[in-house]
């Protein structure tokens, strides 16, 4: 009785041995598609470092625009919109805000609201990780503001908040950032 059960023991330790040491074997296609899936991963990165390196230089020249395609209210209400009509951009000491969350109408004409105004106490810093944190008040007959911007280091994915300094009607805006002359926005009728 003692023999057959390590003689069962020795039996199942064996096949399992087999069975971790046994690989697969992959067809040509199969490697063929990872090998690609690979090289794609790689590019993607690739392009991130690049298009941050390209978003830290417009922070740098300030002239930028950051392009949202997503905005969260003060409550935490989010809608998805379109990156061309919704954007926050810096040129010249001149900032636009537009924020146009519906389809076509609204005092700016595309759905929402235009304001701009002319930016001051331009602050930005980088952390240690190589995160970006760029602040600036835009001051207007519109508007009169705090606009803080993140860019988390090695991509241009940033988010904005816009801080109203008469009332609490906090935005963020999530988008990606680019140097204006990359920038495909179309502005609105402003304040």
């Amino acid at each position: 009785m003692n023999r057959l059960f390590v003689m069962m023991a020795v039996l199942l330790a064996g096949m399992s041995a087999y069975a971790q040491s046994e690989k697969r074997i992959y067809t040509k296609a199969e490697r063929k598609s990872a090998e690609e899936r690979e090289f794609q991963k790689r590019m993607e990165t690739v392009m991130d470092s690049i298009n941050y390196a390209d978003a830290v230089k417009a922070l740098e020249e300030l002239d930028f625009v950051l392009e949202a395609d997503r905005l969260v209210f003060k409550r935490g209400e989010t809608a998805f919109v379109t990156s061309n009509t919704n954007f926050i951009s810096l040129s010249d000491n001149k900032a636009v805000v537009q924020i146009a969350p519906f389809n076509g109408g609204g005092p700016n004409g595309v759905g929402g609201i235009t304001v701009e105004g002319r930016a001051s106490n331009i602050k930005m810093k980088t952390d240690k990780k190589g995160n970006i944190t760029f602040s600036m008040s835009v001051m207007g007959a519109g508007i009169s503001a705090t606009v803080d911007l993140s860019l988390p280091k090695g991509t241009n994915r940033a988010s904005v908040t816009v801080n109203p300094n008469l009332n609490s009607n906090r935005i963020t805006l999530g988008g990606y950032l680019l140097p204006k002359e990359r920038s495909s926005v179309f502005k609105g009728t402003s304040f």
